[in-house]
């Protein structure tokens, strides 16, 4: 590759143990219409399959960092960041596929308005209906009551993939399966909170950029299909341990202690709840179900973990 010219887009893929994902994700990463070539950046955190030698089969010139074990999302995008050449990061997570026209219409869209700090296209589903691309900064009520309810009866307030919206506009948070930032930004602001180890990175950073004065925009014309969640599905309990653990680091950091003390003991009351409910319908079914035995196992695990205090050592594995 010509690195000659000035780099303008720098692509970002996280990788652990989804070869197979990551070379079509690749793929149509280097099928993208853009006015230069890109510099792309593969960070592997700690896989035991063959990625990084499929990679380096079928990409040569993809600069790969082996971190040696998982670092987590924050961590691994801010150890590309900092060999990053791109005035713009594109981050692309392994079971996303951009659009031929994806990264060059957010770019456009960001060169248009040097106020942009973070951009997010159309999220779909494989046969093409529309995901939950942006959405309402986490709070007590997004939190504690029915997420559903509250989209279906404040879809301003709360937005959810019914809100189709037909022009580039700002919203609190972007969906992080993929996303361009803008590199002004990041110095400005500050990397990835590399607290969070697996959900919210790019929610706090939002948060960050609007407090700064940076925008954030959702624009509906740029479009990527997401497969959503590979690794989190791989590991369901231990995810969900994740996903209660960056809330509640979430809710610490942005709202104060005493926020955070009330989202976890409502959190810890609704499954209590959960675990008695399913475990009657386990005992009920005999076990023979396993979407109910399943659930039940994930609750429990959760309900244990809350009943020892949220303790580190549980959740996504580390090495």
């Amino acid at each position: 590759m010509d690195y000659n010219r000035e780099t303008v887009v720098s692509f970002v893929v996280v990788n652990r143990n989804t070869a197979a994902l990551l070379i079509r994700c690749l793929n149509h990463i280097f099928q993208s219409r853009l006015p230069q070539i890109p510099q792309v950046i593969v960070v592997d955190n700690g896989s035991t399959d063959d990625s990084v030698a499929q990679v380096r089969n079928a990409y040569p010139d993809v600069e790969i960092i082996e971190a040696g074990r998982n670092l987590g999302f924050a961590a691994a995008n801010n150890r590309a960041f900092r060999i990053s050449r791109g005035q713009f990061l594109m981050l692309v997570n392994t079971d996303a596929m951009l659009e031929p026209e994806c990264a060059g219409r957010l770019l456009d869209l960001m060169k248009a308005d040097p106020q942009i700090g973070m951009a997010g296209p159309q999220l779909l589903n494989n046969d093409g209906t529309p995901q939950t691309s942006f959405e309402a900064v986490p709070t007590l009520a997004t939190e504690t009551l029915n997420r559903s309810l509250l989209k279906r009866l404040f879809p301003g307030r709360f937005p959810g993939k019914r809100v189709r919206l037909e022009c580039s506009t700002q919203v609190e948070a972007l969906i992080g399966a993929v996303m361009m930032i803008r590199r002004k930004a990041i110095e400005e602001i500050g990397e990835f909170d590399e607290n969070y180890f697996f959900f919210l990175e790019e929610t706090d950073l939002a948060v960050r950029m609007r407090k700064a004065g940076w925008k954030v925009v959702h624009d509906p014309s740029s479009k990527a299909v997401h497969l959503q969640g590979a690794t989190a599905k791989t590991y369901r309990a231990d995810a969900r341990i994740e996903f209660y653990r960056s809330r509640y680091l979430f809710f610490r950091k942005h709202y104060g202690l005493v926020a955070e003390s009330i989202l976890r003991a409502v959190i810890a009351v609704n499954l209590s709840l959960n675990v008695i409910g399913l475990g009657l319908a386990t005992a009920v079914t005999f076990g023979k179900s396993r979407s109910v035995a399943g659930n039940f196992h994930v609750r429990n695990e959760l309900w244990k973990w809350h009943l020892h205090g949220c303790p580190d050592g549980k959740g996504l594995p580390r090495t």
